[in-house]
């Protein structure tokens, strides 16, 4: 495609798919004869094991006997294998085609010219009728179809990001050769993403300037910010090293150059995942699809798929996620290793953020469930009956239970559990509209709950009333090998791209386990009113949802689904769920309330998932750490430190780091869930900061929020607003909007805030039930919808007070 040519690059985009589909149809219609060479033919004869399924091979079998299978492509003979597999081990006529960025950008570009364009039908996995998390392009008459998918979703960072992770850019170098005859020491500089002055070219008519635009017109909107000088620099060297003539010419190879990075990174994700898993990852739409699979043929386990529907419903009433809350809201340290401002006269105050390593790869490391789901009469458990209550929740063997039960919890222990009551549970706050995850010491109703999470809260005085359901499960550490693989080729890895790659798989693996099909969507796209598949077909359809019509000729239709196949494993779901939640008990209770001289010394501010914020009065929590190291990792303290830290544990999964690796934690504020701030000191001069404010843009946060409006909004209920610019797509048009958006605001209902706002109290306990009597519960529960609200504790705030389209 020239500058010249008039043509839309999405109508070019499609054309050229349509060019590719006729050669490609071309070469898989006359596959290459088998090549095989003397040493291969004897190979073959002495082959025993299938070279597809790594299984035996009986080569009298009448139907199943050996054969030879190749390449049709190539011709070359690739292995023995069953004849059954050879039939089964078909060329896939899908044809992958990547963008980094897909769902959110470039699907909005061309979808309608590839449904207009080209004869025959598009087939979408879609969040709703406008994002798509991948697409199907069949081609009417041709044995080729396309599949879109986002790399984004499998690798989970910037272009920019995962490409300065991979050592070595071998297409980037091969294209720029063979193309352009550019020297290997020319290539070395287009090896990074370069940089694009986007909003500076607001016509053609700028491709055609001479010159690269001054540093200022590099400036987005979108980060509020321009390039920096060695960004900028590196422009102006490839500018002359490649004697580029104009923009025009500079924008073709910024953009050969992002394409060919892209096509580095994701085939070097393809070689690491047919390497280790012996996967393909270009045909799967996800990370947590893809490593599903891998997770299922490398433990080669045989999980057990739930048919009665009261069985499935009673787990799901189990999946409750990880739990986040404030429970005190501001805290300053007085500790002796200050650099400075200690005052020794005052109570000694040490801050500390601990964070679990890998805490679901921990959990996902314990006995699971895989099979023989069966109900136990729940009269076999006596609450009366300690040896009868120990042999369902210290069973043995492979025995495993999830209980359905009711529990007290006594008005004797509200204060000793009010920074983190056990038994979460999903509930309307009072006052609010949704419901939340909230911790409370509310006595709990039909709570089901993993066998090993209820016995932790049992030792730590909870009163099981009743039962009223048990279920049994088989139970062994099966998918320990999968997180311990990929745990050892971590660390084993040579750069980071590998490093993170094998994090994320672990990480994503979960997700699938708690998958809620329910909330699946069906989309067609349409462009025609009438015939088979067209609008007025599934408009009249029982299961018509709704249409969206993006211009005369195209649309979108959702449809409600008929039927839902309930085929996870969702009982491994919340197994993981509240293996995870009783590591964090188990260290709060256990481990730090034991280790400090008196419990009044510990308080628990800040609770995330996976991590815990402290405030200890007196006791020194270095030393503390010292006489627990096997609870701890120490790895990244520094070494020599001032606390003569040993730097031990690195990386062990389920034990917990100093996020702040040793430097001294001096100022905390949080104004509820998600929103918090953090000063430390960064190194012997200077402090560095921590903040957090969900949904709102990172860059903005960094430039435009201090600590002192976290505390503004704290002591003096400030509310702070702060404008932001975000892609948005309406009918599949991008525009840029900016958008002014609460950021900070003192409101939590997650807990009760007491005079002073900066402690606070879990709902249920004693003294709010004096002072507001019984109708402390709040809310009426029927106004929230089944699933449950967002858990981060700002569903009610206004997200959007202003909007203004500019592009």
């Amino acid at each position: 495609m020239t500058r010249e040519d008039q043509t839309s690059p999405a109508t070019w985009f499609v054309h050229e798919l349509s060019s590719i589909a006729n050669r490609l149809e071309t070469i898989y219609k006359t596959p290459k004869k088998m090549i095989i060479t003397k040493e291969q033919q004897k190979e073959f004869e002495k082959a025993t094991i299938c070279y597809i399924c790594n299984k035996f091979m009986n080569r009298n079998h009448e139907t199943n006997y050996t054969v030879r299978d190749h390449d049709h492509f190539s011709g070359l003979y690739r292995g023995a294998c069953h004849n059954k597999c050879n039939l089964q081990f078909v060329d896939s006529r899908c044809i992958p085609v990547i963008f980094h960025n897909l769902s959110n950008y470039d699907a909005h570009i061309f979808i309608q010219e590839l449904n207009a364009l080209i004869k025959g039908s598009v087939k979408v996995l879609g969040a709703n009728k406008e994002r798509y998390i991948t697409f199907s392009k069949y081609i009417h008459g041709s044995i080729i179809s396309y599949r879109f998918i986002d790399s984004l979703k499998f690798l989970l960072a910037s272009l920019d990001t995962v490409s300065s992770r991979l050592p070595e850019k071998p297409i980037v170098q091969k294209v720029f050769t063979a193309d352009d005859n550019y020297n290997s020491e020319d290539i070395d500089l287009l090896t990074s993403k370069g940089i694009f002055p986007y909003e500076y070219i607001t016509d053609l008519s700028k491709l055609s300037e001479t010159s690269l635009p001054p540093i200022e017109s590099f400036y987005s909107s979108l980060s509020d910010s321009s390039v920096s000088e060695k960004d900028y620099a590196h422009a102006q060297k490839v500018w002359s090293t490649f004697d580029v003539k104009d923009i025009g010419q500079y924008s073709d190879i910024y953009l050969k150059t992002d394409v060919l990075l892209l096509a580095d990174v994701f085939e070097n994700f393809r070689d690491s995942c047919l390497k280790y898993y012996e996967l393909d990852s270009a045909y799967y739409c996800s990370t947590p699809s893809f490593t599903w699979s891998a997770m299922l043929k490398y433990t080669d386990i045989k999980l057990e798929l739930i048919t009665d529907v009261d069985m499935y419903t009673f787990i799901e009433r189990g999946l409750r996620g990880g739990l986040t809350q404030a429970s005190t809201r501001y805290a300053k340290s007085n500790c002796k290793y200050m650099r400075e401002g200690y005052d020794p006269s005052k109570q000694d105050n040490y801050l500390m953020y601990f964070d679990v390593n890998n805490l679901y790869g921990y959990a996902m490391s314990e006995p699971l469930p895989y099979g023989d789901f069966y109900w136990v009469d729940e009269k076999e458990l006596d609450v009366t009956d300690s040896e009868s209550i120990k042999r369902f929740l210290e069973p043995t063997g492979e025995d495993g239970y999830i209980l359905e039960v009711d529990l007290k919890y006594p008005k004797e222990i509200h204060d000793a559990h009010s920074d983190l009551p056990f038994c979460p549970e999903h509930k309307i706050p009072p006052g609010g509209k949704s419901k939340k995850l909230l911790a409370t010491l509310h006595d709990k109703k039909n709570y089901v709950i993993h066998y090993s999470l209820l016995k932790e809260a049992l030792d730590h005085g909870l009163i099981l009333e009743k039962v009223h359901k048990i279920l049994h499960f088989n139970q062994k550490p099966w998918l320990k090998k999968y997180i311990d693989l990929n745990t050892r080729r971590r660390q084993e890895s040579t750069n980071e791209f590998d490093r993170n790659l094998f994090k994320l798989f672990n990480n994503a693996c979960f997700g699938k386990f708690i998958e809620n099909k329910r909330k699946r969507v069906q989309i067609h796209l349409t462009n025609h009113w009438d015939r088979r598949y067209g609008a007025s077909y599934y408009i009249a359809q029982p299961n018509f949802h709704s249409i969206e019509y993006f211009n005369e000729d195209f649309a979108a239709i959702q449809m409600r689904n008929t039927s839902i196949y309930l085929d996870k494993p969702v009982y491994v779901g919340l197994s993981i769920l509240d293996i995870s939640k009783r590591l964090m008990y188990d260290f709060h209770y256990d481990i730090m309330h034991n280790a400090v001289s008196t419990p009044k010394n510990l308080k628990l501010l800040y609770t995330d998932t996976d991590s815990f914020i402290y405030s200890i009065y007196n006791d020194d929590i270095y030393e503390i750490m010292k006489d627990k190291i096997d609870h701890f990792d120490t790895s990244e303290y520094p070494d020599p430190n001032q606390f003569d830290m040993p730097r031990v544990n690195k990386k062990v999964i389920g034990l917990l780091k100093d996020e702040f690796k040793g430097s001294i934690f001096l100022e905390y504020v949080a104004l509820r869930a998600k929103a918090y701030y953090c000063k430390y000191e960064q190194n012997a001069e200077a402090d560095a900061e921590l903040k957090k404010a969900k949904g709102v843009n990172r860059h903005v946060v960094k430039k435009t929020i201090t600590g002192d409006h976290y505390k503004q909004c704290l002591f003096k209920n400030g509310i702070i607003s702060r404008e932001q610019y975000g892609f948005r797509s309406r009918k599949h048009k991008l525009t840029t909007e900016k958008i002014t958006k609460i950021a900070l605001s003192p409101y939590d209902d997650k807990r009760y805030i007491m005079p002073g706002q900066v402690d606070t109290l879990p709902w249920g306990h004693y003294s709010i039930m004096d002072e507001r009597g019984a109708d402390e519960r709040g809310g009426d529960e029927r106004r929230a919808d089944e699933n449950g609200g967002d858990e981060s504790g700002d569903d009610d705030l206004p997200s959007l007070s202003k909007k203004s389209r500019i592009a």
